[in-house]
């Protein structure tokens, strides 16, 4: 998944600009020896295990109680802007995803304990599935009772439109696991204007034999399809409702809470669904009345009032931004602070994307890579709660990490080695004054970390153009294939813990397409052949071949540069109960909150 917070910053541009911001503090007192409560990578393994599957009793609702939950109360919702999506089926970063677990179900869900554990469980699905044929085949039958925000019961046929709808150019920003599954690569080939003139996937590919039943039928085994239905990009749209374009701004709703004002860019209010039935829910609960999204609070607005808390601030949350940098001594150096503050070691990892289409010289692209000054970039979001330096492209989160892989040396020089970056950019010829454009997103953080990669670029002879762009569209921009850009901070987590959901949409050339998740457009036949063998591997098998792939994806091609690991650090106010770190959004526990 991609991660927003990598557009949401924070940050002062001059501190940073002079490589001077610390989150240390520089005089005597007791405010300076606050502990260290940052996450470190034994936190983050700890994501790493295997997601079991649930079955029928695991998947019945209501979910398990929150101690000491009351119902009642509202929820402020602090945002920056407006979300990047509100169609199920265009969820693809964070903040949509997060916003998905109020209003959105699938036939699966991701269910998660106290200590952080998943297991997948039947959402609008009595079980997480089950399979047949060596895999091949994949039933779900339906809940009873499953009704829309308008009464509307769910069938199969809604559960088909919703994949079928995923092959259409109304959908351009969302996932592709499971259609890719079903119908390769070209997938929008095989159905191109989805179900929208009454065409459909043959019944050998996906059936509905009746009302209640759902059954997937793929060429080879898919024993990920469970945690793939998990994802807020294949929740559920009633076929009766869909607006295709529209359906962004306007989504029905099977969750707890449904739309009820969007003022876009604005705000957006979120009151109960009475037709939410709890009994069918094994994750979600319904606690509060209702959340108000504010969405123009500015990350430093954001973290003064939580630091406040006083008024609606007592009721408040951060979505999925985070504690402002040039505030975090005064969070964390307080207690009474600093214990309404969420910390987790998140999935992403902030990487340099080059656009191989424009970025053609392998030299070059090292050149940058070396030269990037890591620490400092991980200064601007945060220091030690906001990341830490990245040696390679898979997190501390994946199984089989390798915390010693770090071919540019990034570790033993955290902040670039400009005299190697200097010396590739001379061998490769390039004239000084050469035009670089960067694209960045329009967020304190964006601001800062670019005023950092233009002293760079421009110290290797670049003539470097920011683009700013606005932090909503980021993604949807340079997954334009055409897009203007040569180079671009970007943010990826994995969808699950395995290396699959990194290497497979990020870096496979079947992904370069529009609105597709493969940013630099690399397209290396030895890559995709791995890919697809690695697949086939169970995941023991397969460890091997997908550290094989990293190295090769790292070392001998460079669509990307590896900068920082993804951290979080969130603040919410003294009247929110059931606040906890998430494991499956990387934020704040949206579904166990309440107001005391």
């Amino acid at each position: 998944m991609k991660s927003l917070n990598a557009r949401t910053t924070r940050a002062i541009v001059i501190a940073i600009a002079a490589g001077s911001l610390a989150l240390t503090g520089c005089s005597s007192g007791s405010k300076d020896k606050a502990k260290d409560e940052s996450k470190n990578q034994k936190d983050a393994s700890s994501q790493s295990k295997p997601v079991a599957y649930g079955d029928a009793a695991a998947s019945n609702g209501p979910a398990e109680a929150i101690p000491g939950a009351k119902n009642g109360g509202k929820i402020t919702v602090y945002a920056q802007s407006d979300l990047t999506h509100m169609d199920p089926g265009q969820t693809y970063v964070s903040d949509a995803g997060q916003f998905g677990n109020l209003i959105t179900r699938g036939l699966t869900n991701f269910q998660e304990d106290a200590k952080g554990n998943l297991t997948v469980v039947g959402d609008v699905a009595t079980d997480s599935g089950k399979s047949s044929d060596g895999g091949k085949t994949w039933t779900y039958t339906l809940k009873d009772g499953i009704k829309d925000d308008q009464g509307n019961v769910i069938t199969s046929k809604d559960v088909r439109h919703t994949i079928e709808r995923q092959y259409s150019k109304v959908i351009f920003d969302g996932p592709t696991y499971v259609q890719t599954w079903l119908s390769g690569a070209d997938y929008r080939k095989k159905l191109p204007d989805g179900p929208y003139k009454g065409k459909h996937l043959p019944d050998s590919v996906l059936s509905t034999p009746d009302d209640k039943t759902v059954v997937f039928h793929f060429d080879t085994a898919r024993p990920d399809l469970p945690q793939a239905l998990a994802m807020a990009g294949y929740g559920i749209v009633p076929e009766k409702r869909d607006t295709k374009e529209k359906y962004d701004k306007a989504p029905a709703s099977l969750g707890p809470y449904k739309l009820a004002d969007y003022k876009a860019g604005k705000s957006l209010t979120l009151v109960k669904n009475t037709n939410w039935d709890p009994k069918t829910d094994s994750v979600r609960h319904q606690y509060v009345d209702g959340y108000n999204f504010e969405l123009t609070v500015a990350q430093d607005s954001q973290t003064k009032r939580l630091i406040a808390d006083q008024g609606e601030a007592k009721t408040a949350i951060q979505f999925t931004d985070t504690v402002d940098p040039a505030q975090l001594q005064d969070v964390v150096t307080d207690p009474k602070v600093n214990k309404r503050t969420i910390k987790g070691y998140q999935p992403y990892v902030w990487q340099m994307t080059y656009n191989l289409d424009r970025m053609k010289d392998k030299k070059v692209r090292d050149a940058i890579t070396y030269a990037i000054p890591s620490q400092r970039m991980v200064q601007a979001d945060g220091g030690k709660y906001g990341g830490e330096i990245a040696g390679g492209l898979f997190a501390p989160t994946l199984p089989n990490f390798d915390p010693k892989f770090d071919p540019f040396g990034k570790l033993k020089k955290p902040n670039g080695d400009l005299a190697m970056a200097q010396k590739l950019i001379k061998e490769a010829g390039v004239k000084k004054g050469t035009k670089l454009t960067y694209a960045y997103s329009n967020t304190p953080r964006g601001q800062a970390q670019m005023v950092i990669i233009k002293d760079t670029l421009t110290k290797l002879g670049f003539d470097v153009q920011a683009k700013e762009i606005d932090r909503a569209s980021f993604y949807e921009q340079i997954g334009k294939l055409k897009n203007p850009f040569d180079l671009y901070m970007t943010g990826w987590g994995q969808d699950w813990p395995s290396e699959g959901t990194v290497v497979t949409p990020v870096y496979d050339g079947d992904q370069v397409q529009d609105g597709g998740s493969n940013y630099s457009h690399i397209k290396d036949p030895q890559v995709d052949a791995g890919i697809k063998e690695a697949l086939k591997l169970d995941p023991a098998a397969a460890k091997s071949k997908w550290a094989e792939l990293h190295k090769r994806i790292v070392e001998e091609i460079d669509p990307a540069a590896p900068v920082y690991y993804s951290k979080s650090i969130q603040l919410f106010g003294s009247g929110i109960g059931g606040a906890k770190y998430s494991t499956e959004s990387s934020y704040v526990d949206i579904n166990d909150l309440f107001v005391k």
